[in-house]
Protein backbone atom coordinates (compact mmCIF):
# COMPACT_ATOMS: atom_id res chain seq x y z
CA UNK A 1 0.00 0.00 0.00
CA UNK A 2 2.05 2.93 -1.25
CA UNK A 3 1.66 6.11 0.35
CA UNK A 4 2.18 9.35 -1.38
CA UNK A 5 5.61 8.83 -2.22
CA UNK A 6 8.06 5.56 -3.02
CA UNK A 7 7.71 4.55 0.40
CA UNK A 8 5.10 2.14 1.27
CA UNK A 9 3.36 1.19 4.63
CA UNK A 10 1.43 -2.03 6.30
CA UNK A 11 -0.52 -2.14 9.72
CA UNK A 12 0.94 -3.71 11.92
CA UNK A 13 0.19 -7.73 12.98
CA UNK A 14 1.87 -10.31 14.60
CA UNK A 15 3.23 -11.26 11.64
CA UNK A 16 5.71 -8.02 11.39
CA UNK A 17 6.24 -8.23 15.22
CA UNK A 18 9.69 -9.25 14.86
CA UNK A 19 9.87 -6.53 12.10
CA UNK A 20 8.66 -3.64 14.81
CA UNK A 21 11.35 -5.74 17.58
CA UNK A 22 14.29 -4.54 15.02
CA UNK A 23 12.90 -1.60 14.59
CA UNK A 24 11.73 -0.51 18.20
CA UNK A 25 15.44 -1.91 19.77
CA UNK A 26 16.08 -3.83 23.06
CA UNK A 27 14.76 -0.19 24.77
CA UNK A 28 11.21 -0.88 23.19
CA UNK A 29 11.85 2.30 21.17
CA UNK A 30 12.10 5.05 24.43
CA UNK A 31 12.64 3.65 27.85
CA UNK A 32 10.53 0.45 27.61
CA UNK A 33 7.69 2.30 26.21
CA UNK A 34 6.67 0.22 23.87
CA UNK A 35 4.17 2.09 22.69
CA UNK A 36 2.21 1.41 25.77
CA UNK A 37 2.06 4.52 27.76
CA UNK A 38 -1.51 5.82 25.95
CA UNK A 39 -2.72 2.34 26.33
CA UNK A 40 -2.02 1.57 29.60
CA UNK A 41 -5.07 1.54 32.14
CA UNK A 42 -3.22 3.98 34.63
CA UNK A 43 0.15 5.97 34.60
CA UNK A 44 1.29 3.74 37.41
CA UNK A 45 0.53 0.52 35.24
CA UNK A 46 2.90 1.36 32.67
CA UNK A 47 5.46 2.33 34.85
CA UNK A 48 5.37 -0.81 36.62
CA UNK A 49 5.49 -2.69 33.42
CA UNK A 50 7.80 -0.56 31.51
CA UNK A 51 10.24 -3.05 29.56
CA UNK A 52 9.22 -6.84 28.92
CA UNK A 53 5.63 -6.21 30.76
CA UNK A 54 4.84 -3.45 28.20
CA UNK A 55 6.43 -5.51 25.20
CA UNK A 56 4.62 -8.55 26.19
CA UNK A 57 1.66 -6.28 26.32
CA UNK A 58 1.74 -4.88 23.18
CA UNK A 59 2.98 -8.01 21.30
CA UNK A 60 -0.90 -9.18 22.62
CA UNK A 61 -1.99 -5.81 20.81
CA UNK A 62 -0.35 -6.39 17.86
CA UNK A 63 -2.30 -9.64 17.09
CA UNK A 64 -5.63 -8.34 17.74
CA UNK A 65 -8.08 -6.01 14.88
CA UNK A 66 -7.67 -3.62 14.48
CA UNK A 67 -4.44 -3.13 14.47
CA UNK A 68 -2.38 -0.68 16.77
CA UNK A 69 -0.50 1.33 13.94
CA UNK A 70 1.43 1.07 10.50
CA UNK A 71 5.12 0.71 9.91
CA UNK A 72 6.81 2.43 7.43
CA UNK A 73 9.04 0.96 4.50
CA UNK A 74 11.96 2.83 2.49
CA UNK A 75 12.51 1.20 -0.86
CA UNK A 76 13.77 -2.28 -1.40
CA UNK A 77 13.94 -2.25 2.14
CA UNK A 78 12.20 -4.99 4.57
CA UNK A 79 13.31 -3.27 7.65
CA UNK A 80 10.60 -0.46 9.00
CA UNK A 81 12.06 2.67 9.10
CA UNK A 82 9.30 3.99 11.01
CA UNK A 83 6.20 3.45 12.83
CA UNK A 84 2.68 5.37 13.68
CA UNK A 85 0.43 4.71 16.69
CA UNK A 86 -2.95 4.71 15.02
CA UNK A 87 -6.36 3.60 16.27
CA UNK A 88 -9.82 4.30 17.63
CA UNK A 89 -9.82 7.10 20.55
CA UNK A 90 -10.92 4.48 22.85
CA UNK A 91 -7.94 2.34 22.67
CA UNK A 92 -6.02 5.26 24.44
CA UNK A 93 -7.00 5.63 28.11
CA UNK A 94 -4.59 8.07 28.37
CA UNK A 95 -6.61 10.58 26.45
CA UNK A 96 -9.38 10.30 28.75
CA UNK A 97 -7.61 10.90 31.56
CA UNK A 98 -5.72 13.95 30.39
CA UNK A 99 -6.97 17.22 30.59
CA UNK A 100 -5.44 18.81 28.05
CA UNK A 101 -6.25 16.29 25.27
CA UNK A 102 -9.85 15.72 26.89
CA UNK A 103 -12.19 15.22 23.55
CA UNK A 104 -13.14 18.52 21.99
CA UNK A 105 -16.44 17.09 20.79
CA UNK A 106 -18.90 13.77 19.84
CA UNK A 107 -16.82 13.15 17.04
CA UNK A 108 -15.80 9.48 16.31
CA UNK A 109 -11.90 10.50 15.98
CA UNK A 110 -9.41 7.80 15.44
CA UNK A 111 -6.14 9.11 17.23
CA UNK A 112 -2.56 9.09 16.36
CA UNK A 113 -0.54 8.99 19.94
CA UNK A 114 3.38 8.53 18.91
CA UNK A 115 5.98 8.19 16.14
CA UNK A 116 9.36 6.60 16.42
CA UNK A 117 11.48 6.52 12.91
CA UNK A 118 14.67 4.82 12.60
CA UNK A 119 18.17 6.85 13.91
CA UNK A 120 18.84 6.55 10.32
CA UNK A 121 16.13 7.97 8.40
CA UNK A 122 15.19 11.02 10.50
CA UNK A 123 14.57 14.55 9.64
CA UNK A 124 13.87 13.04 6.42
CA UNK A 125 10.48 13.80 6.22
CA UNK A 126 9.60 11.02 7.79
CA UNK A 127 6.88 12.05 10.26
CA UNK A 128 4.57 13.42 7.10
CA UNK A 129 5.03 9.88 5.52
CA UNK A 130 3.50 7.96 8.60
CA UNK A 131 0.57 10.47 8.56
CA UNK A 132 -0.81 9.80 4.90
CA UNK A 133 0.06 5.84 6.20
CA UNK A 134 -2.39 6.26 8.93
CA UNK A 135 -4.74 8.48 7.52
CA UNK A 136 -4.91 5.34 4.19
CA UNK A 137 -5.50 3.12 6.75
CA UNK A 138 -7.96 4.90 8.91
CA UNK A 139 -9.95 5.03 5.62
CA UNK A 140 -9.46 1.49 4.63
CA UNK A 141 -10.85 0.52 8.28
CA UNK A 142 -13.95 2.98 7.58
CA UNK A 143 -12.90 6.02 10.02
CA UNK A 144 -13.83 9.25 8.96
CA UNK A 145 -11.70 11.73 10.87
CA UNK A 146 -8.34 11.19 12.03
CA UNK A 147 -7.03 13.47 14.92
CA UNK A 148 -3.45 14.25 16.87
CA UNK A 149 -1.78 15.87 19.65
CA UNK A 150 1.68 17.41 18.28
CA UNK A 151 4.16 19.81 19.78
CA UNK A 152 5.39 22.98 18.73
CA UNK A 153 9.09 22.46 18.79
CA UNK A 154 11.11 25.14 20.83
CA UNK A 155 14.61 25.20 18.36
CA UNK A 156 15.36 24.00 15.30
CA UNK A 157 17.45 21.35 16.53
CA UNK A 158 14.65 19.60 19.03
CA UNK A 159 15.66 16.23 20.44
CA UNK A 160 14.12 13.43 19.09
CA UNK A 161 12.88 11.73 22.43
CA UNK A 162 10.77 15.40 22.76
CA UNK A 163 8.99 15.01 19.32
CA UNK A 164 7.33 11.37 19.77
CA UNK A 165 3.63 12.69 19.64
CA UNK A 166 4.77 14.49 16.25
CA UNK A 167 5.28 17.85 14.78
CA UNK A 168 3.08 21.11 14.36
CA UNK A 169 4.43 21.45 11.10
CA UNK A 170 4.43 17.79 9.82
CA UNK A 171 0.57 17.64 11.08
CA UNK A 172 0.22 20.89 8.57
CA UNK A 173 1.72 19.09 5.72
CA UNK A 174 0.26 16.52 6.14
CA UNK A 175 -3.08 18.03 5.33
CA UNK A 176 -4.23 17.97 9.35
CA UNK A 177 -5.95 21.55 10.58
CA UNK A 178 -6.73 22.80 14.50
CA UNK A 179 -9.70 21.93 15.54
CA UNK A 180 -8.99 23.25 18.76
CA UNK A 181 -7.35 23.02 22.31
CA UNK A 182 -7.57 23.25 25.96
CA UNK A 183 -3.92 24.80 26.72
CA UNK A 184 -1.94 26.88 24.57
CA UNK A 185 0.98 24.60 24.05
CA UNK A 186 -0.77 21.80 22.73
CA UNK A 187 -3.04 21.80 19.83
CA UNK A 188 -5.35 18.84 19.01
CA UNK A 189 -4.85 18.59 15.20
CA UNK A 190 -7.78 17.19 12.72
CA UNK A 191 -8.12 15.74 9.04
CA UNK A 192 -10.84 14.39 7.62
CA UNK A 193 -9.85 10.87 5.75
Amino acid sequence: MPTRSTYAWRPLTARDWGVLEELFGPRGACGGCWCMVWRSPSRKAFEEGQGEENRAAFKRIAAQDPSPGVLLFAPGDDRAVGWCSVGPRAAFPALERSRVLKPLDDVDVWSITCFYVRKDHRRQGLMVELLHAAAAYVRSRGGRWLEGYPVRPYSDRMPAAFAWTGLLQAFLDAGFHEAGRHSDARPIMRRKV
